[in-house]
Formats: structure tokens, sequence, C-alpha cells
């Protein structure tokens, strides 16, 4: 009866949507066309139980790893057999949902080629890699350095006898530690190592090594190299051979070195090619955009299971005779909802983010780096905001599902574990807002210049006017008005900026001023960094959004997502005089009535995400709410269970219960 109920429960939620869902699909996917694709891939994944997820928690190293490999050799399979085009292949490892060797070979390893190889290289290397007929990884990040690429200690030493390379692990330190797929799977790894010439020093450059045998996979002379060990979480990014490698004086042709922008002649003269070094930049802001595209997918999985099960668990109160859905509480709203809006403000983010990075490798391509410096700043800040952002989120959303979210059944878990490195790897979030900071304080003391700031930042040419002004808000309904919401943002962000910039003049030595005022320099990139979502969110909303009432929803939801930003933040906004403690009180009363308004709503919204069970992975996610039968079924295939009487009872509990007791002397 009580899983009907749950069922019937969700039916009934669905019924009292304001808004057309399948438009709202259409806007979440990006367009038509890839909601269509992604949609077809989701059902193509959840129909073969190749593919099955379920019982990863449960599985030892070796198995996991192992049925990694079986399910990525699976999706190559179908891949071939379909014909799939390379938007169906991507979507189609998307939700197979398991951390791969495929995820670095596709998504770091080609296009690094792509990007670092010169044509001879790119026509050499890519075909191997595109048929899979080698395996690459990315390695760069080393045992005593990850962040600071300048210091890595991997050396390329190149001799002009043999017209070679030779890649050498001077130090443990410079052992390479923890690049994905590297420890069991690839044969080929883009090294980062120092290019040395002639004795001296020509500092960090990528260099095509092969690990392994393409015969029998044996790791070739001089190479040493395995998997790091477990990591955090059950499951989780315990499918990945993250590795470590040392070099033992490997050879490796010279043309082996990525030279698109640098090259060492025959001589080992190191030349500079007429293709500029900026070009490089076009593979991190690419890998950094997809990133936060990832962001927004994780994040939306969490407030959908989130939001579901507070939809169907009822705890006290009592409405007809029932308890009151979770859902209903304030507090649980006043949780949940901003999330739900983070999750959509990141999707958005994300399409702006691809966009530029359209632009900025147009404007490469034609030698046109006035923007460049603005989109690193943009990535950098929205890869480290949309992370931290979301690894809190998902370690929220299971707490919004109280007890039963913290077991492995519930998904909950394991999306953290699998979720949670994004805030370390391609950049410590920390240091890269500290790199958004550096970018904010020059472009404010250029301001006098002549230099005219661009992009995201052209907002700070009316700097004057966002000392200065007062913020327009009269009434609540001032409050739903996005022009004053932006500059709101506008005038904190630019007032926290120009008070930093005055407390590092103080200092004699620039860097002793970022070192000491870091802090306050993180919270300035954070400012920025929201003030680029509010506003990108504000203008996806001026674009023409078809669907009955899929405006208004989501209107409502960038409002939850400024004013929730408001009300945690509000120091920032109190201490810079941008409001006043009453317009505070009015933005809090609107958060109230805003939150009123999507709870009608709130299970049509995260359908919009059109996950299927298989994706999400969660039995209190699940689409039809049936979530107490299944908790059940679940907790029933665990192997504890596979025997009435425990393995150990002879050996351990039975002598325990049958023991003599003497009284014990005091």
């Amino acid at each position: 009866m009580e899983a009907e109920a749950a069922v019937d429960y969700l039916v009934d939620e669905r019924s009292k949507a304001q808004f057309d869902i399948d438009a709202m699909k259409i806007i979440w996917a990006g367009g038509k066309h890839e909601f269509e694709v992604s949609d077809r891939m989701a059902r193509l994944v959840a129909s073969d139980p190749v593919f099955r997820k379920d019982n990863r928690a449960i599985l030892d190293r070796k198995e996991l790893f192992k049925n990694t490999l079986r399910k990525a050799a699976h999706a190559w399979k179908r891949i071939i057999e379909l014909r799939l085009s390379e938007q169906e292949a991507s979507k189609l490892r998307f939700f197979v949902d398991e951390p791969a060797y495929t995820d670095l070979h596709w998504g770091m390893f080609i296009p690094v080629i792509k990007g670092q190889g010169t044509e001879e290289q790119r026509k050499k290397w890519l075909p191997m890699a595109y048929r899979m007929q080698i395996i690459g990884c990315y390695a760069q990040t080393e045992l005593g350095h990850g962040s600071n690429v300048q210091g890595l200690e991997t050396t390329a030493t190149f001799d002009p006898e043999l017209d070679e390379f030779v890649i050498h692990s001077p130090t443990l330190t410079s052992s390479k530690w923890w690049p994905g797929g590297l420890g069991r799977a690839s044969t080929h790894a883009v090294v980062f190592a120092r290019l040395i010439t002639d004795g001296k020093d020509h500092g960090i450059n990528g260099f095509i090594v092969q690990l392994r045998s393409l015969d029998d996979h044996l790791p070739l002379p001089g190479i040493i190299i395995g998997d790091i060990g477990m990591k955090f979480g059950n499951g989780a990014y315990n499918t990945m051979d993250n590795g470590f490698l040392r070099f033992d004086h490997v050879r490796i042709p010279r043309d082996q070195m990525l030279m698109r922008v640098k090259q060492v002649t025959r001589e080992g003269k190191v030349v500079q090619s007429d293709v500029p070094w900026q070009l490089l930049y076009g593979t991190m802001v690419y890998v950094r955009q997809t990133i936060v595209a990832d962001a927004s997918c994780a994040l939306s999985r969490a407030v959908c299971i989130a939001t579901r099960y507070s939809a169907v668990r009822r705890q006290f109160g009592s409405q007809n005779g029932h308890e009151t859905q979770v859902i209903d509480y304030r507090t649980q709203q006043s949780r949940l909802f901003p999330l739900l809006a983070s999750a959509y403000a990141f999707r958005f983010v994300g399409e702006w983010l691809k966009w530029l990075y359209m632009d900025v490798t147009q404007r490469l391509q034609a030698r046109d780096f006035s923007t460049l410096p603005e989109a690193h700043a943009c990535t950098a800040g929205l890869k480290s905001l949309t992370t931290s952002v979301t690894a809190d989120a998902i370690e929220e959303c299971r707490k919004l599902c109280g007890g039963h979210g913290y077991l492995c059944s519930s998904g909950l878990p394991e999306l953290f574990a699998v979720y949670v490195p994004a805030c370390t790897y391609e950049g410590d979030n920390i240091v890269l807002l500290l790199q958004v900071a550096r970018f904010l304080m020059k472009t404010v003391s250029q301001l006098g210049s002549g230099e005219r700031p661009v992009g995201t930042t052209t907002y700070l040419l009316r700097l004057e006017h966002l000392l200065q002004c007062p913020c327009d808000v009269q009434g609540a309904e001032d409050w739903l008005k996005p022009d004053v919401v932006v500059q709101l943002f506008e005038a904190r962000s630019a007032r926290m900026t120009v008070a930093c910039a005055k407390s590092l003049s103080k200092f004699s030595k620039p860097e002793d001023g970022f070192m000491d005022l870091s802090a306050d320099l993180v919270s300035v990139a954070t400012a920025h960094c929201q003030l680029i979502v509010v506003s990108k969110f504000v203008e996806k909303l001026q674009q023409d959004i078809p669907g009955e009432g899929v405006k208004q929803q989501l209107e409502a939801l960038c409002s939850i997502y400024a004013l929730s930003l408001l009300k945690k933040h509000l120091g920032d906004f109190l201490s810079t005089s941008c409001i006043t403690s009453k317009q505070a009180s009015l933005a809090n009363d609107v958060l109230r009535s805003l939150y009123s308004q999507v709870r009608p709503n709130a299970i049509a919204l995260v359908d919009a995400f059109n996950y299927t069970d298989h994706f999400l992975g969660s039995v209190l996610g699940r689409y039809d709410g049936n979530v107490y039968p299944k908790l059940y079924e679940e907790a029933l295939k665990d192997p504890l269970n596979e025997s009435v009487v425990p393995d150990g009872y002879h050996e351990y509990l039975q002598p325990v219960l049958k023991q003599r007791l003497r009284t014990a002397r005091l």
C-alpha cells in the first residue's frame, strides 16, 4: 500500500506543474537536436545490462576495475556497431557514468595533441588515437608538484648525437602521480617535462612517450609504472586507474616533442615557431569549460534525488491524517531550492562558456589576443566557483535526504566521492581564484592608462558610478527587477576590488601584499565570478524562450539564485554599503515568496533534466517515487545477507555468547 501511495504521490506532484515540461527539457539540453541525442543515448545505456552499476559499491578494487574495462570495451563496440557520431559517442560515454581511462584519452590526450602538435604530429598520432589503437593519458602532475606546473622536475634532455630526448625522473618527487588511465590502461602519455638542451633549461614542454608494449602491454624498458591505490569512497573514482610513473633515462625520437609552438632542431637549437604560444591556452579554456558543464550535471543529479525524495518523505505534522511532506517545510525549501536554482544557473553559464571558447579560438587563429587574459580568468574562476559549490551541494543534498541519504543505494555518497576531486584537478580552486584576483587587480590598475576592460569586466568602466550608486530597491517587488540585481552585484564586486587594490598599494613589495591579503583576494574573485553567473542567467532570460510558463519559472529561479547569494554573503553587501539592512530584510521576504512559487513546480523542474533511473543510480531519486520497497530490496542484496548466520559466528560470536562469566572482583 505504501509503495503504491508513493507512486501516486509523484504523479500528483507532476500534475501541479505550471509550465510546459517538454519545452523546459529542450532548454536544459541546449536545443532540440541536443535533447534528442542525449535522450536516445541515455535510453540506449539504461536498457543495456552490461552497463548496470548498482553493484559498484560492493565490488573489490580488482573486480571494480575489470568491470570498468568491460564497460569501456562494450561502449566502444556499440559506438562502432551503431556508427555513432562524435557527439553521440561522447554522450554515450557520459551516460555510462563510470570514470574510466577513456575520459583522459578523449578528454585530454587527444585535445592536447590537437592543440600542441604540429600538422605532421597530428597526422601521425590522431588517427591511431581516434581508432583506439593506442590509449593515451595526460602525465603532468607529480608527487611533489601539482598546480605549480613551472616547478615540475621531470627532465627531457636532448642528445644531439642520437637525435633523441632522454626522459628522466631525477628525484622521488619527480614521479608522475595521479594521471587517470596511467596506472593500468594507457599505452602512451603526453608527458610534461623540463626541456633541456646543451645544459640550458628552456621550461616545460609536452612529449609523446610510449609506456607499454602494444603486443603484451608490459612496461617498456626504463618505465616504472603502477596504480597509486584506493581513493575516497565506495566504487566512485576507484573505477579509475590513477597512476604513478618514473622514467629511468627513457629515450624517445626528437619528433615526439610537441612542437607546434616551440621546436628543437637536429642540432639541438630551440626555436619558436611562427605559431603564437598563446594558442596553448585554447586547450586549457576548452577543458575548463567542459568542467563547468559537468558541474551543472553533477549538481542537477543530486538536486533531482533530494527533490524527489523530499516530496516522497513525510515527517511530523499532520495534514488530512497524513504527516507533512518534507518538501513543504520552509527549512527544507530554503536549503534545497537555491541548489535547484544553482543547477540551472550553472547550466546557462556553461552554455555561455562554450560560446566563449569558440570565440577565443577564432580570435587566436586570427592572432587577436585581446580577450585571452579575460577568457583565462573567466574559465579559471568559473571552474573554481562551480566545482566548489557543486561538491558542497551534493553533500547538502545527502543531508536533505536524512538518514537514508547516507546509504550507498541513495546514490549520493558515491556521487560526492566521484565529484569532489574536481575541486583539485585542472587547477586547485583557491589557486585559480587567486589568479582571477590578480587579473582584477591588474585591470583596475590599468583603468587610468587607457586600457579598456573587456568582456565580463566591462562593468569596471563605470567604476565611479558603481562606487557611489545607491541600491534602487524601494519595495519588495524591486528585487525582482533583473537590472537592479545585476547592478547591485556589479557594485559589490567593484567596491571589493577597489578596496583590495587600495590595501595592496600600501605594500612596498606587491608580492608581500598578495601573500598577506590572499584571503581577501579570494573573496574579491568569488564576488566577480558570482556576478558573471548572475548576469549570464539574466542574459539567458532576455532571449526568446518558448513554452508556456517556462520563462516565468526560469525568472523565479534566477531571482532565487541571486537573492540566496545576497543572503549568504550579506556581510559583503552591507560592509560595502551596497544595501541597507531594511533592503536586506525585503530581499528575505521576496525569497520566501519565491520558494512558494517554485514549490508546486519543483518535481517538474527536476524532471526537466530528463535523467533515467539508471543514470541517477538512486533508490531515493526514482522517477516513480517507489522508494521504500526498493530500499528493502537493495538491503537484501548486500553480501552480508547471503547467509542467515554470519560468517565468523562459530569462531567469534558463539564463544562470546557461550562463555561462562565469572563475577569480576572490584
